[in-house]
């Protein structure tokens, strides 16, 4: 029989060793599962053009809405509001995937699994 090989046809690494790990693994699912919900009830909420304009994403990336500050209005450059309220979404995502990904990496120690 080969080293390292169990009689159960496959690998093993000692039962104390794989318990300890499978129970790791299951508070890492469980910790993970609370993040994701936590975050999901989450908004962010970010501004642009001197607060002009602003938008509100949730936990999933979803844009929940966005305010314009009738003054930003102008007939002659809608481009201008448009360019505003791009830049005002991204940065609500840009704050929301931060989070996420600062609370994933609490839970997996920088494990660096690419949740």
């Amino acid at each position: 029989m080969a080293k390292g090989y169990n009689s159960r046809g496959g690998f093993g690494m000692g039962g104390g060793m794989n318990m300890n790990m499978m129970k790791q693994v299951q508070k890492m699912q469980q910790d993970m599962a609370r993040m994701q919900e936590e975050l999901a009830n989450k908004t962010y909420t970010a501004a642009a053009g001197g607060g002009v304009v602003s938008a509100e994403v949730n936990g999933h990336r979803e844009l929940v809405s966005v305010t314009i500050d009738p003054e930003a209005v102008d007939p002659d450059d809608v481009e201008m509001l448009q360019d505003l309220v791009v830049a005002a979404v991204n940065e609500a995502l840009r704050a929301a995937e931060s989070d996420a990904a600062n609370s994933m990496k609490s839970i997996t120690g920088g494990l660096g699994l690419g949740l």
